[in-house]
Formats: C-alpha cells, sequence, structure tokens
C-alpha cells in the first residue's frame, strides 16, 4: 500500500563526509518495503546543516505537505540535543522550526530524552506550530526505538488523532512503551 504522508528524517552524526549506512536508515528502508511509508533521510553534524536541511524540504520539495512527521534523531541530554559538541536547547530548535510545522508531529528517537514541562511544550509547539512533539523519556545506547518508531509512523498513516494513534501505540506495544517511556506533547 502507498501512503500518501512522508516521514522526513534528520539524524546526527559526526562527521557527514563519512559515508555510514546506519541502523535508522535501514529501519526506514525496511519500513518502506513493508508498509510503502516513504521516507527522505538526511544526515546533519552542525546547526547550520540542520537548518539547511529543513530549508531544502522547505522551500524545495513540493511535496512539503505531505510530510507529516519529521523525525530527529540526535544525542543530547534533559531538553537539548547535540551536534558537533555543541548543545541546542529546544527553545533554540523550536526558534529554528519556527511557524514551519504546522500540523507536523516533530518525533525524537530515544537517542536523547523528552522531558518536557507542560510551559516548555506549550512553547514549543506555539512557536513550531506543529501538531505534536513525541519521544522517550528513556535514553539507551543499547535499545534503539527505531522498531517502536516504525509502528508509531505506521500508526499516524492511518490516523490524524494524536490521541488515538497514542492509544493504540499503548495498546499493541504496551511493554516496550514503558520501559522506553514513550511521550507525546499535543
Amino acid at each position: 500500500m502507498d501512503y500518501d504522508k512522508f516521514i522526513f528524517c534528520l539524524e546526527a552524526v559526526p562527521d557527514i563526509e563519512t559515508e555510514t549506512t546506519t541502523e535508522v536508515f535501514k529501519s526506514l528502508e525496511k519500513l518502506a518495503l513493508q508498509t510503502g511509508i516513504d521516507s527522505i533521510y538526511k544526515t546533519c553534524d552542525t546547526i547550520e546543516g540542520l537548518e539547511e536541511s529543513l530549508n531544502v524540504l522547505l522551500y524545495e520539495d513540493h511535496n512539503f505537505k505531505n510530510y507529516e512527521i519529521i523525525y530527529l534523531i540526535m544525542p543530547g541530554e534533559g531538553n537539548t540535543i547535540c551536534l558537533n559538541n555543541y548543545y541546542y536547547s529546544l527553545e533554540e530548535i523550536a526558534e529554528i522550526f519556527e511557524g514551519r510545522m504546522k500540523g507536523k508531529i516533530l518525533h525524537f528517537a530515544n537517542a536523547k530524552p523528552l522531558d518536557l514541562s507542560e510551559e516548555e511544550a506549550q512553547y514549543f509547539l506555539d512557536i513550531t506550530g506543529a501538531k505534536a512533539v513525541s519521544g522517550y523519556g528513556i535514553t539507551s545506547r543499547k535499545a534503539t526505538s527505531s522498531q517502536l518508531d516504525n509502528v508509531f509512523f505506521s500508526l499516524c498513516q492511518d490516523e490524524d488523532d494524536v490521541v488515538e494513534i497514542v492509544e493504540a501505540l499503548h495498546e499493541k506495544y504496551y511493554a516496550a512503551c514503558k520501559v522506553l517511556d514513550f511521550r507525546l506533547y499535543y
């Protein structure tokens, strides 16, 4: 089945000049083969690279409206991401995405914990225009969230209500959601 909603994935890597096939890339390929959900995969190693990739998506990709999920795989601590050994707050990231994520879900893999207060979540959503931001409370280098991420992405294809999506995810994969501490702010 071909879907009309896509995933834009941006993964932080130590050096974009070094070509490697990451687990996330393989997981998205598998998702495309099994479900027909297409994605664009890009890497970045600086905040400028993140911003440039986003600008290319926004201003040069005519299918941008079809990208429902912006999938970010970036390490970090607390409510920061780390690129090239520099930490950027989610408030700074919100300002980069300012007003450009209308109707999108920004989903963080479990490479960083996502633990927003109600005010932080509302600020992020208000500034970016996103429909929701999701991720995990638990960071793990041993167990990635990629399989649960793919289930989440599949559910997003069939349902528009984020509450329904989360309920279905917890219903089918409660143990994984609990272990990784899946979170959604909307």
